[in-house]
């Protein structure tokens, strides 16, 4: 299971730091990634890390304004996210790929098979 927190409102060009923690045994040999939704409209792609943490890679929309990072001591993938914009509001999920140790990132949905149950960013004007 994918637990999300960090959520909530901020404004704008403010910061949050998102984690996700993970149960069960399997964490550190996963890649995971950030996606997010808003309202209305398709479930987008954020950032992924790799199993090591040793790749990242960023969505265009918020790269140079969020970083992923991840603790596999205790089973937590992050996303750092500052400046926000409220462009940036949604709902964000974090979410484990199937594969065991490989270093390809992906950055579609139906690649991931375990969701977190999503955690609510609010970013104002």
């Amino acid at each position: 299971q994918l637990q999300a927190s960090g959520g909530g409102l901020v404004q704008a060009v403010g910061s949050l730091r998102l984690s996700c923690i993970a149960s069960g045994g399997t964490f550190s040999s996963r890649n995971m990634g950030w996606f997010r939704q808003a309202p209305g409209k398709e479930r987008d792609f954020v950032a992924a890390i790799s199993w090591s943490g040793g790749s990242t890679n960023i969505a265009d929309s918020v790269k140079g304004r969020f970083t992923i990072s991840r603790d596999n001591a205790k089973n937590t993938v992050h996303l750092q996210m500052n400046s926000l914009r409220p462009e940036d509001t949604a709902v964000y999920y974090c979410a484990k790929d199937p594969r065991t140790f490989t270093g390809v990132l992906k950055t579609t949905p139906r690649a991931y098979d375990y969701w977190g149950q999503g955690t609510q960013v609010t970013v104002s004007s």
